[in-house]
């Protein structure tokens, strides 16, 4: 994946000096940061709240920093292109991962391997719970993997669900860039291949040893489908109900050598025709359906795809056409607008379409529009933008993305907000 460095990563990275350890952020200073120091630089960066609970942790500030820095030195009108190939480990092609694996090892064994581990012996005082009780209020308990395209909808989606009337009990394992996919995250808690000896299994012993309902997976570049069955059928082995739910994230700048034939960054938004994003979408939602369509067959019908893809898309044509109120642009790094639909190379959003991943994430989870939630839903960021008519426009367009995608699990056939019951 190519990526740019955005202003504000910038920033960031030079506001924190660290370096990682297992997964988890050792300051190289000569005292981890302070919580007024992390309460300051959430209010800076809230995008950097991985899991959306108001609190930034020095992992998640590590995490944070560590996808900036993969983001320097890439320059407006740089050269456009595919992504470079993936380095996969060889024994990928094994008909089964090494008898070492935490994965093979029982309930018990894998959360006392992940209680001595290094993780959890860096957390602080209350880490972060790996279990919760059954929720009365209607919420799912939901695991999940992911990275910086998957945040927006991570941070944003329990504030909705408070406003909605219920919490969301959420256990996650997040990294920047393909640190947070899900082919990384299964080679680091198992401790396996490039992480061969050093296993963090957070999310193994959450699985095996709790009770949830769903699980959310990240997408990434080359994918295949062998990179989420390993994590399906683990969980199934415990939870033979359980749900799936896999992003498809949206369109990115290099997608315009296909769409458009352009070859380098433009200077313009002119290029952004609603034809032009429409090629994008459709070429990003083939790859998705293969894939999804694939790992359905291996496993369980009960995969679905959050059509993030098709609502980010939708949310561009009308930018393109002028039509999302306070929007400027599409692409901050093509037209300079700070409020455009994508700020930087690997295809950010901009400010304010947090919002718009997380209804898609609530729509699709919770099989409601969000156009329903009466009560203020209590988002960080500017109080001016979005507007409450942008943010109506992002909650129609994510309940249609959600309810037309062939493999989002949802359907509105008499239009009243509400899924279809379920076959």
């Amino acid at each position: 994946m190519t990526l740019d460095a955005p202003a504000v990563h910038r920033s960031f990275a030079a506001l924190l000096v660290l370096c990682t350890v297992g997964g988890t952020a050792a300051f190289a200073q000569s005292a981890p940061p302070s919580e007024r120091q992390l309460a300051q630089w959430l209010k800076r960066f809230p995008e950097a709240d991985a899991n959306g609970d108001g609190r930034l942790t020095a992992g998640e500030a590590a995490e944070y920093r560590r996808a900036a820095r993969g983001q320097r030195g890439t320059q407006n009108n740089a050269k456009l292109g595919p992504p470079p190939p993936l380095k996969l480990d060889p024994r990928w092609a094994d008909s089964d991962f090494p008898p070492y694996a935490a994965s093979r090892l029982d309930a018990d064994a894998t959360l006392e391997l992940y209680q001595r581990g290094p993780v959890a012996r860096s957390a602080p005082a209350a880490p972060e719970p790996l279990s919760f009780p059954k929720p009365t209020d209607g919420g799912m308990r939901i695991v999940g993997v992911g990275h910086s395209f998957m945040a927006p909808g991570y941070g944003t989606l329990p504030l909705i669900t408070r406003a909605a009337g219920f919490e969301q009990p959420l256990c996650l394992h997040t990294g920047g860039g393909v640190t947070g996919s899900a082919r990384y995250k299964w080679e680091q808690e198992n401790g396996i291949f490039q992480f061969d000896g050093k296993p963090v299994p957070k999310l193994l012993a959450a699985i095996a040893n709790a009770d949830w309902e769903a699980m959310i997976l990240s997408p990434y570049h080359h994918d295949r489908p062998e990179f989420y069955t390993c994590w399906i059928e683990y969980c199934l082995k415990y939870h033979p109900e359980m749900k799936f739910y896999l992003s498809d994230a949206w369109p990115q700048i290099d997608q315009l050598t296909g769409a458009a034939g352009v070859t380098r960054v433009p200077d313009s938004d002119d290029v952004f025709t609603p034809e032009v994003i429409e090629h994008m979408r459709r070429e990003r939602q083939d790859e998705s359906l293969k894939l999804v369509r694939a790992v359905r067959a291996a496993t369980t019908e009960r995969v679905y795809v959050l059509p993030t893809n098709d609502a980010v898309a939708a949310a561009a044509k009308l930018a393109a056409e002028g039509k999302l109120p306070g929007v400027e642009g599409v692409h901050r790094l093509a037209g300079g607008k700070e409020r455009s639909v994508w700020k930087d190379r690997i295809g950010h959003l901009g400010p304010g379409f947090d919002r718009l991943e997380g209804y898609v994430f609530y729509a699709t989870l919770y099989r409601r529009s969000p156009a329903l939630i009466d009560a203020p839903i209590r988002f960080r960021g500017s109080s001016d933008h979005p507007s409450e008519k942008l943010d109506a426009l992002f909650r129609r367009i994510a309940w249609e993305a959600v309810t037309n995608h062939p493999l989002s699990g949802v359907t509105d056939a008499d239009g009243d907000g509400v899924a279809d019951p379920e076959e």
